[in-house]
């Protein structure tokens, strides 16, 4: 069975993330939510909705969106050409820093972010409490990285509702896995190599 978010939903269905909740609130969709209050879709409930309303679900919709959040271009870069590897499945974007993150999570409208943990000026915990309190992006599952992991880091940014803390350098498959997603194309083996 395959299970959505609401973000995935609403791209199948061509509309916005609010549309869906709302929608799953009247009872017009049925969802699943899960112990840390996000809701999960099936796939075939989704078509069954398009399918009642005349519908056309887009194409595009099973891409993950995945938006880096990192001010070490470098770092950002070798995550983007890593993901890339994945084909079709994954798409990726890049914001260099925190003022370029709340602008590129609504415009790209990901359903996973990569958050480095200390950037210049606004910092990961800020973006990550940022990005939580906002409605428009609140649902968004936010994987922590950082170069200098300590177990107070883990704490404070997992209180700030990010869904996992990995510290750099961190092994592919263990990101992928957190991501949902198959590393068979993977090539690289581990990614960081320090900084923040």
């Amino acid at each position: 069975m395959t299970y959505l978010t609401t973000a995935q939903v609403a791209r199948l269905l061509m509309v916005s993330p609010a549309s869906v909740r709302l929608w799953i609130t009247k009872g017009w969709i049925n969802a699943q939510v899960t112990p840390g209050g996000h809701r999960r879709i099936l796939r075939r409930d989704v078509e069954h909705f398009a399918r009642e309303r005349g519908l056309h679900l887009a194409d595009d919709a099973e891409a993950l969106r995945i938006l880096i959040i990192d001010d070490d271009e470098q770092f950002s870069g070798y995550l983007v050409e890593l993901l890339r590897q994945l084909g079709e499945s994954v798409e990726v974007a890049v914001a260099h820093s925190g003022f370029e993150a709340g602008y590129r999570a609504r415009e790209f409208n990901p359903e996973v972010i990569l958050l480095d943990l200390l950037m210049p000026t606004i910092d990961g915990f800020d973006v990550c409490r940022m990005l939580k309190q906002d409605p428009g992006t609140s649902h968004i599952k936010i994987i922590a990285m950082t170069g200098f992991h300590t177990e107070e880091n883990e704490r404070r940014i997992l209180e700030l509702g990010a869904a996992h803390c990995l510290p750099k350098p961190f092994e592919v498959e263990t990101l992928l896995k957190l991501l949902g997603l198959p590393g068979q194309s993977i090539t690289a083996k581990r990614a960081g190599h320090g900084g923040a």
